[in-house]
């Protein structure tokens, strides 16, 4: 590329030349100059030639007298890189005293001092001197006014201040001077205030910045459209916001899970649990599975014909077990619901299953074995074993943990571990 702008600057010089050369082989011209009495004559050609050396004497004396103060500048600028070089490294290794009096004398040099600063903040609030923490924000605050917003938002949102972040990022956002990092804080600031539907209109402008990998960007997304589903305010909005989501959000378990949950709130079991069956007939989710035992019961609740379905392909599922343990429980089948929650218990499904065995025993009016499976339930949360159940035979125990052989395509069987 330098060839090519070198030759192009001689080809510029060329025809300069040849169109001087044009303009005086014929005719050098006159130039009479008069001044204080003084008359002096000379050619056109000549007195360029003169112009031309004049500023260039000037400029050269011009540059030898600035000569001593531009290399002094130089050098309080390489010397500035230096302290914020070896400041930086300073607060990587943990030596916040030295790093902050690097930082501070960095921060002197005017292009360096957003970031010496910054960090000399960092340095000041490892060794846990707020003053001096404070101080390097204000002298932020002074120098770069954007930073300092960005900065001050980010410590808000930490406290759980999200709306007075969402006060400082506005001015930057009035006027669409907010860089990505402050769209983002904005968002979150959004999302924790109950707005998550303002802050999804934040999504295309972080898309237009590219300064998001389409991963992260997926990822933000999904978390804010879940908030939004989350906290939408009535039925309609739920169902609206649900039909307007585009399937690669729709299928996904974060958002998914989010609208089940916001749906049987709002009264929408029946919508809730057909979304999550469907979801689970395409790919199996014990998240899923445990949130569709989890909902209210709907006017023609058709979920237990669903679940017993799904028994024959995973039978040892123990999130599938407890949900068809609830759902005889909700139905009053106490021996059907007994039987499912032994079978979820042996295959690990945890307190959540010994709670609900309880309530069982409670509805049989059987007071004993309701708390000792209460019991077990908390045995479980503390990490402690749980105590076998008084009245169980041998082959009551082992009739909970068989289970039907699975084989793949293949024809081999699956190997439990």
């Amino acid at each position: 590329m330098n060839f090519f702008r070198t030759l192009l600057w001689w080809l510029l010089l060329a025809a300069f030349g040849a169109l001087a050369w044009d303009l005086f082989s014929l005719d050098l011209g006159e130039v009479l100059v008069r001044w204080h009495g003084t008359t002096i004559t000379t050619t056109v050609a000549f007195f360029l030639v003169g112009w031309a050396l004049l500023w260039f004497g000037l400029w050269l004396v011009w540059t030898l007298v600035r000569l001593p103060f531009t290399a002094w500048q130089r050098m309080a600028q390489t010397q500035a890189r230096n302290r914020l070089v070896n400041g930086l490294a300073a607060l990587h290794e943990g030596r916040h005293a030295r790093a902050e009096s690097l930082l501070d004398k960095a921060a002197e040099e005017p292009a360096l001092s957003t970031v010496a600063r910054l960090a000399a903040r960092e340095a000041a609030l490892g060794r846990g001197d707020l003053v001096a923490a404070a101080s390097q924000q204000a002298a932020l605050s002074r120098h770069d006014p954007m930073a300092a917003a960005l900065n001050t938002a980010t410590i808000l949102l930490e406290q759980d201040k999200a709306r007075l972040a969402l006060e400082v990022l506005q001015p930057w956002y009035d006027r669409n001077a907010l860089p990505p990092r402050g769209l983002q804080l904005r968002g979150e600031a959004l999302v924790s205030i109950g707005r998550a539907a303002d802050a999804i209109v934040l999504l295309a402008l972080l898309a237009n910045e590219q300064s998001h990998s389409p991963e992260q960007l997926a990822a933000l997304e999904r978390r804010w459209q879940a908030a939004a589903l989350r906290q939408a305010a009535h039925a309609n909005e739920l169902h609206q916001r649900w039909q307007q989501l585009p399937a690669r959000l729709s299928e996904h378990e974060d958002v998914l899970l989010a609208y089940a949950a916001r749906a049987g709130e709002l009264g929408l079991e029946a919508d809730a649990a057909n979304a999550l069956a469907d979801a689970l007939d395409r790919h199996w989710s014990e998240n899923l599975i445990r949130q569709f035992a989890r909902l209210p019961p709907a006017r023609e609740d058709l979920r237990m014909a669903r679940a017993e379905r799904w028994l024959a392909d995973h039978p040892t599922s123990p999130e599938l077990a407890l949900c068809l343990g609830r759902l005889c429980s909700r139905a009053h089948l106490m021996g059907n619901a007994e039987e499912m929650l032994h079978r979820a218990i042996a295959q690990g499904a945890g307190a959540d299953a010994w709670e609900e065995l309880g309530n069982v025993y409670t509805a049989q009016d059987d007071a004993a074995r309701a708390q000792a499976c209460y019991a077990n339930a908390l045995r479980n949360l503390r990490g402690e074993p749980a105590r076998s159940l008084s009245g169980r035979s041998l082959r009551e125990q082992i009739a909970d943990e068989a289970v039907a052989e699975q084989r793949d395509e293949h024809g081999l069987p699956h190997l439990r571990y």
